[in-house]
């Protein structure tokens, strides 16, 4: 059985939200990496601030 116009539009539609998904999630994810990396930056700064005010 070949199938409907309707069907077809519906899995299409599907896909296009599971792509939508997937592209939030990537963004997320490469976001909490950058925040991450950032805070790890800001956290060496100021221990190496603290080091120079102690000697």
């Amino acid at each position: 059985m070949s199938e409907s116009h309707v069907e077809s539009a519906v899995r299409a539609r599907i896909e296009q939200a599971r792509l939508k998904t997937a592209a939030k999630k990537r963004a997320r994810q490469e976001l909490a990496e950058a925040r991450n990396s950032g805070l790890e930056a800001r956290h060496t700064a100021k221990l190496r601030r603290w080091n120079k005010d102690q000697r």
